[in-house]
């Protein structure tokens, strides 16, 4: 009796060790496998990347991913050391590796002046003066916050109040239009050369913005475009969102 219950709980003790055996192997398969095919570790998207995203703000969308060696693009990025600055030139998609082509500087963005629109949003425009448009220093590709001024009406309880409200956070600015600005005329130095021109001179006319929404936020910015009125702050995607401040009346200033 004693030698068969012996022997049970040794059959016992070898089929656990026997399936701890095969998971063990079956979870190693896909690095076995991977190892055999010269792995490299590079760069690959996560969750989807908006256009114009600064490289700062990258960490949170990519992770490092061992691929097969043959599978790597040559161009495929292993860290972003050498990248900072740089902002994204196109939308990048959850599965693909990050390329160095993927990366270009701000001022290429700028220059090239189309920026793509991210998937199922829409553009509206909207034309502001230039000290609600942070001096009219907005390019495309820039991210804005859009703050909303209502007169009455913002606040069901007290509808005579004046509110204001930063109301769309980090939109993506697909297009900037302006009146060209005459060239500043170079004064003449002591020696009679003339020196680099600085133009000092404050923005003047309206600027025509272009902004990629969603249908709710567009809805929002044609209504204060219409019977309210809209400000700006350049909000790139790493500014801090403390939640706050809500709608802001009057008593709400001086807290």
């Amino acid at each position: 009796m004693k030698s068969r219950l012996l022997a049970g709980i040794a059959a016992l003790v070898l089929a656990i060790v026997g399936a701890l055996l095969v998971v063990s192997y079956a979870q190693g398969a896909d690095t076995r496998a991977v190892q055999g095919l010269d792995p490299v570790a590079v760069l690959v998207v996560k969750k989807a990347v908006p256009a114009g995203t600064p490289v700062e703000a990258l960490k949170t969308f990519v992770a490092s991913e061992e691929l097969p060696g043959k599978a790597v693009t040559k161009s495929a990025l292993k860290n972003l050391d050498d990248s900072a600055g740089k902002v994204t030139a196109v939308e990048l998609l959850p599965g693909e590796q990050l390329v160095a082509e993927r990366l270009i500087a701000p001022e290429e963005l700028k220059a090239s002046g189309a920026v793509e629109v991210p998937k199922g949003l829409q553009e509206v425009s909207f034309q502001l003066e230039p000290q609600r448009v942070v001096g009219g220093r907005i390019a495309p590709g820039d991210r804005v916050g859009i703050f909303i001024n209502l007169k009455d009406g913002g606040l069901e309880a007290k509808p005579e109040k004046q509110t204001t409200q930063l109301s769309i956070h980090k939109v993506l600015v697909t297009a900037v239009q302006r009146a060209p600005s005459p060239s500043p005329t170079p004064q003449p130095s002591a020696n009679g050369s003339a020196p680099p021109a600085e133009d000092m001179s404050l923005p003047t006319g309206s600027l025509m913005l272009t902004v990629a929404v969603n249908d709710v936020d567009a809805t929002k910015i044609i209504y204060a475009a219409e019977f309210a009125s809209l400000w700006l702050s350049k909000e790139p995607l790493n500014a801090t969102d403390s939640g706050r401040p809500g709608i802001m009346t009057k008593p709400e200033v001086y807290k």
